[in-house]
């Protein structure tokens, strides 16, 4: 697959409305922390390595750098952070320790530290492999426990609806993160530092060969 190609259409269909301005901020301070000393700042330090391994899963190095080369492992983690909400911040954790332990189990290791790339993909593709008629019904599950939690009531999501969520999540984070990077910005994007001429109605394949604007 072309991944270039499929960026540069790709649209963002997450649930988080984020104004611009708290995005950038966080996309500029991921920019000026070296990964390699990065200390997570929602997750633990082993939660974080988890997530490097997964985000890499998801948009490996090819033509384009790998997510966590422009360290959108930090930026995740910034947003779980600074702008999700507690629900969402405890929905998140719960999801993603249900998904390590599976990963746990299929692999039979027991420290989340001993966990390859290897242990997590199949996990990852597992919990995004599902009919359009499955993954509805799980969202309206993940719907329903949200709005309960949100009520001060008791409420549980099943293992296989928690890592789905974990995954579909990520998924979207990772795509977006990517996107918002300085690289691919300004190398993948239509990047226009200087705004021109507004054209309600242009063609998009005119305008910008059919690419997203950069942020």
């Amino acid at each position: 697959m072309d991944r270039r190609r499929v960026l540069k259409n790709m649209g963002l269909s997450l649930g988080y409305v984020v104004a611009t301005p708290t995005l950038l901020g966080l996309v500029q301070s991921c920019k000026s922390e070296p990964a390699i000393i990065w200390t997570p700042e929602f997750l633990s330090q082993d939660q974080g390595a988890i997530l490097t391994k997964l985000v890499d899963l998801i948009l490996p190095k090819t033509d384009t750098p790998a997510a966590s080369e422009v360290q959108v492992d930090v930026f995740i983690d910034k947003f779980a952070n600074e702008v999700m909400e507690e629900k969402q911040q405890d929905l998140f954790t719960m999801s993603m320790n249900k998904f390590v332990e599976k990963a746990l189990a299929d692999s039979g290791k027991e420290s989340m530290t001993d966990l390859t790339p290897e242990d997590l993909e199949p996990v990852l593709a597992s919990s995004l492999k599902y009919s359009k008629e499955d993954q509805t019904k799980m969202q309206d599950a993940i719907t329903s426990y949200s709005e309960a939690l949100e009520e001060g009531k008791t409420s549980t999501l099943d293992d296989e609806t928690s890592r789905f969520a974990f995954a579909n999540n990520l998924r979207g984070l990772t795509i977006w993160g990517y996107k918002a990077s300085e690289y691919v910005g300004e190398e993948v994007l239509a990047y226009l530092p200087v705004p021109g001429e507004y054209i309600a109605c242009g063609d998009a394949q005119e305008l910008t060969g059919g690419k997203d604007w950069s942020l």
